[in-house]
């Protein structure tokens, strides 16, 4: 693969599985041996994991939309500087449902093999998410 194409695969993922709730996407372009190496609390650090992952945020931000700011692709890597956005409707981390907006950025670096993606980090402010959703002060 080249890293346009790697590139394009984690373009798919972002657009298809977290902004459109495709879920079959993610076993499409997860390897069946992924591995998470930042899930959330809580979350299995596997493809399994994932898919529970972006159903929960889902069910919870029913209006969530995810824009891609940046994407840089290197030998396996692919990272990708990205931005959520929706309504908080339902409960998510253990927090009810506050219908307030929350917007904040994520960059993930993902690993690409065999046309597949292997393995996940992220950078995140979880601080500013929590904050948003009233649990911080």
């Amino acid at each position: 693969m080249t890293s346009e194409d790697k590139k394009a695969l984690v373009r798919r993922l972002v657009d298809e599985a977290q902004s459109k709730g495709n879920l079959r996407v993610v076993d499409e372009i997860l390897a069946d041996d992924f591995v998470d190496h930042s899930p959330f609390d809580g979350v299995p650090p596997t493809r399994d994991g994932v898919r529970v992952l972006f159903a929960a945020l889902r069910t919870a931000f029913p209006d969530l939309h995810v824009t891609i700011h940046d994407q840089i692709a290197e030998g396996d890597k692919v990272v990708t500087r990205k931005r959520f956005q929706g309504t908080h409707r339902a409960p998510f981390m253990g927090i009810e449902p506050t219908g307030r907006a929350i917007d904040f950025e994520v960059i993930d670096i993902l690993t690409v093999r065999d046309g597949k993606v292997a393995e996940h980090r992220l950078a995140m402010d979880r601080l500013t998410l929590l904050q948003q959703l009233g649990a911080m002060g």
